[in-house]
Formats: C-alpha cells, sequence, structure tokens
C-alpha cells in the first residue's frame, strides 16, 4: 500500500477515506456520513468506489466483502434475493436490537461490470450476481471476521476438490474464492461483490425511529456537503501560519487531522489486573526489580469488568486500543476542532478511576484487543503510573473558558448545528464550569494516587532538600526499562536502587500542580489553592535541590551510591528538559540559558528534523533496542516548542535566543514528518535523527498529528531585534 486512511473526517458529519491499492492495482475511496434524527443515534451511510489504477488490465476482478454482525442479541435477517443463486439488485438486511431499534442496512447493486463465467461450475454458483451468507456465532467471537470468512471460503474450495475439478478444469481465480449464497437469519451477514474493472456502490443504515429510508440521493447530497464544510472549517479552526500556509501543507494537515479524529472508538470488554498488592510490589528493597519479577510471574491477575472507554489511539492497524499518557497529547488537537467530544474523551478516561485514584496506563478491554498486545504486556498493576497528559487538555479547557468569559464570537450565531455542538461548553460556560466541578474530585483523587504510590525517598538518605516530601520515582523499573515513565528504554541509573528519584516524574507531579491550581482557582476554591500553592512551591525548589547538576548544566536523575550517598546520573536527553518542557522554568531563570543551549547543540540534541531523544555524546547513544535513545519524537518536540515560543514572547534574557530555536524547530519538524508523509504516504511513530526518515510503526497519526497544531502556531521569523518594523512593513 502507499498509504490509507482520511483524507476528510469531522466527527459528527463523516468523510472520505482512501486506500492506495499497489498490489491489487485499485485505488479504494471509502465516503462515510452520518445523518442524525430519531431515538436511536440517527443514520449513516458510506459509498464504497473503486478505480483501477494507471496500467492494471481492465478485465481486473475485484471482490468486495462487508461483514456484518450484531452482538448481544435481537435478530438480524437478510431478505431473500431474486433467486438461489444471489441478487441481481440491492441486499436488504433488516435488524433490531434494544440499543438500535428497528433498523434496515441496503448494500445496493452500485454499478460495474459484474463478471460472468461460462465455466459448469455457473451452475452451481451465481455469476453477475451479489451473494450473502447468513451465520450465527457465539458473541464473543463476532469479531474475528477474517477467519470467520476464510472459513466460509474454505467450504467452497473443499467443494470443489470433492468434485474432482483439478487443474485442469479449475474455475477462475474470483469463482472459485466466491461464497455461496445462503441468506436467513444470523447474527453474522457476509454480503459479497466481485465486480470486473471500476466499481461503485453504496451501503445505507436507516434507524426506523427516524422515520425515513436513506437513498444513494441523500448520501450524494451529505458527501458533498460534508466535503465542503470539512474545508471551510479546518481552514478556520487551523489558520496555518507561514511557511505553512501553502496548499500542499493544508492537504497534508487535513489528513493527520482526519486520521487522528477518524481514530476515535469505543471499547468493551473486561481488562487483566493484578490486584494482588504483593508485597514485593512496594519495590524498597535492593534487587526490588527481580523480587517484582518473581511476584508478577505468580500470575494473580484476574479478569476485571467489563469497562468502557471512549478514546483516540495511537494507530488504527498497529495499536487500536487506548493509552494513558498518548491520549492527552491525542486530545491537544482534537479539542481545538471538537471541544465537547474531548471532553467526553477525558469523562471517559476519568471514568475508569479507581477508589485509589489508579487509572490503567493501557487500555486492553475485551478479546478482541488482547488479540493484538502480546501476553506478557497484557496484565495491569495498580502500583503502575503513566504521565498524567490529560492534565494538559484540562488546563487548555480551563484556559479557554476563562478566555471566553461568556461571551460568544462573532457570527456564532449562524453556525451549523455540529460546530455549536463542538463548542457548547465553552459557549455556555455554567455548562462547561458544571463539567469541572464534576471532574475535579476525580483529578485530585488522581493527584493524590500519584503522591501516595510513586513517592521518593528523601529522609532516609543524606539528601538535603528545601522539603523533605516532595521527590518522586516511577514504579515498575526494571534494568533494561521504565516502562512506566512512557520513555521506555531512555538511560536510568544503574543499577536501579530504591532510593532513585527521576526528575520526570516530579516534574509531572509539579504540572499537576499548577494544572489545578488554576482548576480550583476557577471553582473558587480557596483552600485548596493554598494547598497547592505550597505544594508547587517545594516541587520547584526541590528540582534544584535534587535534580539539578551544575556541571552538565541540566536536570538529571538521581540515585544511591555505594557510599550511600546522593549521586546525580545525567543522560543529557529528553528527561534532562522535563522541568522546562512541563513549564515549571520562569522565562528568567538562568538555569534556562543553558538548557536552551542543550537544545541547540548539533553535537547533543539538534537535529535538520527535530530534537533527538538521547544526547548523540552519551555511551548508550543508539544502544539496544534504541526505542528512546536516539530517535525524533513528535510529542515531545511539540512541548519543547511551546515552551520555546512561551518565552520567545516574554521578556528576559532568553528571549532571542528562544524565539531563534522555536522558529528552526518549528520548521524543521513540520517540514521532515511532511517530506516522509509525501514520499510514503504514512505518519510514522518517530523519526531517525541522521536522515529523518519515518521508522517503527507506520500510520502512526496520534501525537504524530501534534503537527498540525504546529503548522497554526504562530510565525516569529523576523519578529527579533527590529522586528516591529519588519512586521509594519510587510502589513
Amino acid at each position: 500500500m502507499k498509504g490509507y486512511g482520511w483524507d476528510e473526517y469531522d466527527t459528527r458529519n463523516g468523510g472520505v477515506q482512501t486506500i492506495h491499492d499497489i498490489e491489487n492495482g485499485v485505488e479504494l475511496t471509502t465516503s462515510f456520513v452520518k445523518i442524525p434524527g430519531g431515538a436511536h443515534g440517527g443514520s449513516w451511510a458510506a459509498r464504497i468506489k473503486g478505480e483501477l489504477s494507471e496500467g492494471t488490465p481492465k478485465d481486473q476482478k475485484t471482490t468486495v466483502i462487508l461483514y456484518v454482525t450484531q452482538e448481544g442479541g435481537g435478530g438480524l435477517e437478510a431478505e431473500r434475493g431474486e433467486n438461489d443463486k444471489g441478487y441481481g439488485g440491492d441486499v436488504t438486511l433488516k435488524g433490531r436490537s434494544e440499543a438500535l431499534g428497528g433498523y434496515k442496512l441496503v448494500v445496493t447493486k452500485g454499478t460495474g461490470v459484474q463478471p460472468q463465467s461460462d465455466h459448469e461450475l455457473s451452475e452451481h454458483w451465481g455469476p453477475g450476481q451479489t451473494v450473502v451468507q447468513s451465520l450465527q456465532y457465539a458473541d464473543e467471537v463476532l469479531w474475528q471476521a477474517k477467519p470467520i470468512l476464510f472459513r466460509q471460503l474454505k467450504e467452497g474450495v473443499d467443494w470443489l476438490v470433492e468434485n474432482k475439478y483439478d487443474t485442469e478444469n479449475t474455475p477462475p481465480a474470483w469463482q472459485v474464492y466466491t461464497l455461496n449464497n445462503r441468506p436467513g437469519v444470523g447474527n453474522v451477514q457476509i454480503v459479497q461483490k466481485v465486480f470486473e474493472g471500476d466499481f461503485e456502490f453504496d451501503v445505507l443504515f436507516s434507524s426506523e425511529s427516524q422515520g425515513k429510508d436513506i437513498t444513494s440521493e441523500d448520501l450524494t447530497r451529505e458527501i458533498k456537503q460534508a466535503t465542503e464544510s470539512f474545508g471551510e472549517r479546518f481552514s478556520s479552526v487551523f489558520s496555518l501560519k507561514a511557511p505553512f500556509n501553502a496548499d500542499k501543507y493544508k492537504k497534508f494537515g487535513r489528513s493527520m487531522l482526519s486520521n487522528l479524529i477518524g481514530g476515535i472508538g469505543y471499547f468493551y470488554g473486561e481488562s487483566v489486573v493484578d490486584r494482588s498488592y504483593a508485597p514485593e510490589y512496594e519495590e524498597d528493597g535492593e534487587g526490588f526489580w527481580e523480587e517484582a519479577a518473581e511476584a508478577r510471574a505468580r500470575h494473580q491477575e484476574a479478569l476485571e469488568g467489563p469497562y468502557e472507554l471512549f478514546t483516540s489511539i495511537p494507530s488504527r492497524p498497529f495499536f487500536p486500543r487506548g493509552f494513558l499518557w498518548d491520549e492527552g497529547f491525542h486530545l491537544l488537537p482534537i479539542a481545538d476542532w471538537d471541544i465537547d467530544l474531548t471532553l467526553e474523551i477525558v469523562k471517559s478516561w476519568f471514568n475508569l478511576i479507581d477508589e485509589d485514584g489508579w487509572i490503567a496506563r493501557e487500555q486492553i478491554l475485551g478479546a478482541e484487543a488482547r488479540s493484538k498486545v502480546p501476553q506478557e504486556f497484557q496484565v495491569q498493576y495498580p502500583h503502575y503510573a503513566n504521565p498524567p497528559t490529560l492534565f494538559l487538555v484540562v488546563d487548555q479547557f480551563v484556559e479557554r473558558l476563562l478566555k471566553m468569559n461568556g461571551s460568544l464570537p462573532a457570527g456564532k450565531e449562524r453556525l451549523s448545528q455540529s460546530e455549536s455542538l463542538a463548542t457548547a461548553s465553552l459557549d455556555n460556560p455554567e455548562v462547561g464550569m458544571e463539567y469541572l466541578r464534576r471532574l475535579y474530585p476525580l483529578l485530585r483523587r488522581q493527584f493524590e494516587w500519584f503522591r501516595k504510590t510513586q513517592r521518593g525517598d528523601i529522609k532516609s538518605y543524606d539528601r538535603e532538600a528545601y522539603n523533605s516530601k516532595e521527590a518522586y520515582r516511577w514504579r515498575g523499573r526494571t534494568v533494561t526499562h521504565c516502562l512506566t515513565s512512557g520513555l521506555d528504554d531512555y538511560p536510568r541509573p544503574q543499577p536501579p536502587h530504591p532510593g532513585e528519584l527521576h526528575v520526570d516524574l516530579m516534574s509531572w507531579v509539579g504540572f499537576m500542580t499548577k494544572s489545578l491550581i488554576n482548576i480550583a482557582d476557577s471553582l473558587g476554591l480557596a483552600e485548596d489553592v493554598d494547598e497547592y500553592r505550597k505544594i508547587l512551591d517545594a516541587i520547584e525548589h526541590n528540582l534544584n535541590d535534587l535534580h539539578w547538576s551544575e556541571k552538565d548544566g541540566c536536570y538529571c536523575d538521581a540515585t544511591i551510591d555505594d557510599f550511600e550517598e546522593n549521586k546525580l546520573v545525567c543522560h543529557k536527553g529528553y528527561i534532562s528538559l522535563f522541568p522546562f518542557l512541563t513549564g515549571l522554568v520562569r522565562a528568567d531563570d538562568p538555569k534556562l540559558g543553558r538548557m536552551l543551549s542543550l537544545i541547540g547543540d548539533e553535537e547533543e540534541l539538534w537535529t535538520p528534523y527535530g530534537l533527538r531523544s538521547l544526547s548523540k555524546q552519551d555511551e548508550l547513544y543508539g544502544t539496544a533496542e534504541n526505542y528512546w535513545r536516539s530517535p525524533i519524537w513528535i510529542n515531545i518536540n511539540y512541548l519543547a516548542i511551546t515552551q520555546l515560543y512561551n518565552v520567545a514572547k516574554q521578556d528576559g534574557p532568553h528571549k532571542e535566543k528562544a524565539r531563534d530555536l522555536y522558529t528552526r524547530l518549528r520548521k524543521n519538524v513540520v517540514e521532515n514528518v511532511y517530506n516522509s508523509w509525501e514520499e510514503t504516504g504514512f505518519a510514522w511513530e518517530q523519526y531517525n535523527p541522521d536522515t529523518g526518515k519515518g521508522q517503527r510503526t507506520q500510520h502512526f497519526t496520534g501525537w504524530t498529528s501534534l503537527v498540525v497544531k504546529i503548522m497554526a502556531m504562530e510565525d516569529l521569523e523576523g519578529q527579533g531585534k527590529g522586528g516591529e518594523e519588519h512586521v509594519r512593513d510587510e502589513l
């Protein structure tokens, strides 16, 4: 494939998706629209269009299979066709369920040549016909479309073998792999169409409670409207700034956003959790990682739930499930597009919080989700944390809510219903404030869980610090990994020690504290604000007392050496920047100059494609798994670009340096992701620091989609010394 995914997609209306299938010589376009109305979520429709690629034989056959299932009881039946061999016209499925009420699903005949065959097999199969197989399976296996379909196809192959169709008398391949027509009642309905050359047909889902069946004419009109409104709205929401306002970047940006929001899904099922609270999980003795591994090997996990989650995902084909630390980054562009949808997703995540304040970092809900995850990574542990990035989203919502101050923007009354719904919580401040009031206790509970379970040890060792409590370390450490930090194999002190302190975790707790100050202040909770300010003051001081290395000019993890004394372990890279990345370093802080120098040093972190994750000078650079030991990650680069912008917009000694780094880093990151997308058809999980090439997981339209926000950020080039005159000239 040379790329696939949404070219344009609006969460409330629908969109257009293309699949560039080089191997089969066909370009597939699936257009999808939602039509609200009735009592069961409305109706929807899709148009499937196939066009043969240049150089493909005009008589090439393509089989297209629609797999329809209904879980949870009710009824689903295929109406019989014109004859036993199949359907010459439309196929109609009628169903009823508690969730959907009554409904009708029509697969139209469409346009395109349906192949004929003069092989004697045609007596049993119906060339030129659409066929349907109706099957009944247990609910728990309905998701297994491929094995169920292949099993049914094998029936036809077995029949051929039994009837002695040998190599001398073989039917054409398209006919061999055509299902028998057996329509009827079943919770699985497989609809198969075979075409020769180009083709097009529709799938129309009509909710009975809407009172009107959807037609192909309705679909044509809705696709046109959805496409027009998407283009206009994208340009309005994401006003791309120079040098990224050319049409090619708009096309790129629309694709990145569309695939991000097109990856929003609903997940339901049981989760595998170890709630044994084994004493080894306290991780308080030397060799704790080995003891913890032995406790995990006892396999005291059990299924919990079922739970439900409404979430976006990092990658539809490779990571189709919710990841806690990814999700906060995902929701930043989504919040610009549809804040109310974003708030629904945040609420869904916090609905998973347990009474202690824990949310599982990876949401692997149900058998289908587990089928994509190696067994050793399926179990979730209630003492394992993950970066609390959802606070990034809530914090931005509070900022926007306070800016609105109850006033509608000009022209708001003329917006469409879907656009109004997308910003209802901002346009009606009382709705937004009520949301915050309900969410706030859950945010506080998670905050307290972090402070309790991830606490670091200051008192037991000879450590001098402003405050004796505010220090943190990730639980779940091993010699090679700290998966809970999100930075997997990033180098940490060796060997692991129960006295370790992690600067990135302290920074995250500091960011949570700042966010809670803003939320509590907006809710008028003065006592809580005072409490958080004292905690933040302690964290800011302790970051410097426990983690700053004057010798190395950066922040570092800390451990305890062989003489039971505090020791800083500096692996320059993303970890070193975390107090800056999370907004805990003030614009006039004298330490900031040295951090900016680290960012801009080509022998350390700077590349023409973005900031590498680990310094080129580090002895572990590019070694072992090399996951976070050199590659460029867009989420961390986004945080860096954002904070450079914040410093560049404030008066201070580092303003000019921050402006220069911001301008160049913004340009490098966007151009590299764009060039890779243009060349390969994909966004990627990470990028090579030497070549800029995308690598690891392709179609990674999770946090890599942050480039849309980066393109919409202000262009500061030329706004340095003498920049005001330059701007006036431009105007």
